[in-house]
């Protein structure tokens, strides 16, 4: 198979860049955590109550659990090398937590709209993730999902706190609900401590790409909720819509006024990351985001045409180490994996 056509195939739903304000909005997540009553949480259970577990999951899906969402697949972690654990995370379908472990699994739909970690934090995590803002589909779609599992198995649940978690922090609802933000016209402008720093106030919280415990790359936030105790579902998708929309419309309002301004600068670090990107021989992870931040802005403002706009959500999975390592099928050092995906963006940016 080429490398393109194995690129083609490697996308996932929300990488496909056509959902709703997708300029600024790179996808829409909704997970959930949930555990079953009768076995003590992933942290203190034995192995072989997680093996149970596992087991007794992979019997009902086996059995058509999940057959309203068409055709799925189980993998077990164990059952697939690093390289591959690595490259489901790179997509945002797994955590690092479970590609790291020697235990659990995910069940994954068609498109990869919906992803299901088992024996994660918790015994159930399930996900729904979509292009652009769609947080109220993306909580459809979870809990459609949710109403399956919940029929085969009963959760471990209190009428007095809600869904019984692992973390206390995700007691009550057992709801995260993000939107991951490209935000390049609040820092060119020098406005973005300033706003992230406000809905920080406001019961939101502001992660890196990958979510908690990792730092920004690329201009790229998750902007999700921090409270899911004595909250309503459908309350909590209503206020992160509220919020990440205004954060949306004040950087669609900064690149306006860029594009407006005869701004040379901003035109010249725009061409200069193209022609780092089109032509470097070695390239690390950090320094490639910036430079394909700059990449899409210039698409977005026009000061650059040709490419698809999709090549933001690529080069966050493909560039990562994990998914390089996929795509090459091999086990590469971090100088060699600086060499590769330099070669892998400039066969991207040159179509």
């Amino acid at each position: 198979m080429s490398l393109d056509n194995f690129l083609k195939q490697s996308l996932s739903r929300w990488m496909a860049g056509n959902g709703p304000n997708n300029s600024v909005a790179i996808s829409s997540r909704v997970r959930l955590a949930r555990n079953l009553p009768e076995y003590p949480f992933p942290g203190q259970a034995s192995p072989s109550q997680l093996e149970e577990v596992e087991q007794k999951i992979r019997r009902w899906w086996n059995t058509g659990g999940l057959e309203p969402l068409g055709a799925t697949d189980y993998i077990s972690i164990k059952d697939i090398p690093e390289n591959e654990r690595l490259a489901l995370a790179d997509k945002h379908l797994i955590s690092p937590k479970l590609a790291g472990q020697g235990y659990g699994g995910v069940l994954l739909n068609k498109d990869e709209s919906v992803s299901v970690m088992v024996n994660e934090e918790d015994h159930l995590r399930i996900q729904s993730l979509l292009p652009g803002s769609q947080l109220k589909e993306a909580w459809d779609l979870a809990s459609q999902v949710d109403d399956l599992f919940d029929a085969g198995f009963g959760y471990a649940w209190s009428p007095h706190t809600g869904y019984l978690t692992c973390c206390p922090t995700n007691v009550g609802t057992g709801m995260r609900a993000s939107i991951m933000l490209h935000l390049p016209g609040l820092a060119f402008s020098g406005q973005l401590a300033m706003v992230l720093g406000t809905i920080s106030k406001v019961g939101i919280m502001v992660r890196g790409m990958f979510g908690e415990g990792s730092e920004a790359q690329g201009n790229i936030y998750q902007i999700s909720n921090q409270i899911t105790l004595g909250q309503r579902e459908e309350d909590i998708i209503e206020a992160l819509n509220r919020v990440t929309g205004q954060v949306i419309d004040q950087e669609s309002d900064a690149r306006k006024r860029l594009a407006e301004t005869d701004n040379l600068a901003l035109r010249d670090k725009v061409w200069r990351a193209y022609g780092i990107l089109a032509n470097a021989r070695v390239i690390a992870s950090s320094e490639a985001m910036e430079y394909i931040s700059l990449l899409r802005l210039g698409l977005d403002l026009n000061i650059i045409q040709g490419l698809n706009p999709r090549i933001l959500q690529e080069l966050l999975v493909f560039a990562q180490p994990g998914y390089l390592q996929k795509i090459f099928n091999q086990v590469l050092p971090p100088r060699e994996r600086d060499v590769k995906r330099a070669e892998l963006i400039r066969e991207l940016v040159k179509k």
